[in-house]
């Protein structure tokens, strides 16, 4: 969208200054000086967001992951994720009987199934 700005269209606008425009542009006058100048408005496109991506930042990386895909491919999608949801269930259950046996809390107990689970991800166990 552009728009042309003319003198002769323009509104006063409030400024401190009061000298002469004609003695600062050397004589031109107001015509020729409104053919000159052309205010262009350009809309500024707002930056696009990510859409929130669920699953594994590190998919593909880590020192686990080839062995991982490959199983994965083997033995199917589906057979593997339930095996992958058998895995994690045993190892939640393993750390909920060491928090017994130290006597941990919940809140410790979650705290440190939430450190397996990145663990997990940075290994590549969950690529």
């Amino acid at each position: 969208m552009a728009a042309s700005l003319t003198a002769a269209g323009c509104r006063a606008l409030p400024s401190s200054f009061h000298g002469s425009w004609t003695s600062s542009f050397a004589g031109e006058d107001r015509a020729a000086l409104a053919r000159h100048v052309t205010v262009v408005l350009v809309r500024a496109a707002r930056p696009r967001r990510s859409s929130p991506r669920m699953g594994n930042v590190n998919e593909g990386k880590g020192l686990f992951a080839p062995v991982v895909v490959l199983v994965r491919n083997i033995i199917g999608r589906k057979r593997f994720n339930q095996l992958r949801g058998k895995a994690i269930a045993l190892h939640s259950q393993v750390i909920t009987e060491f928090c017994r046996t130290i006597g941990a809390d919940g809140k410790q107990r979650q705290g440190l199934i939430r450190l397996a689970k990145k663990n997990g991800e940075k290994l590549g166990f969950l690529a």
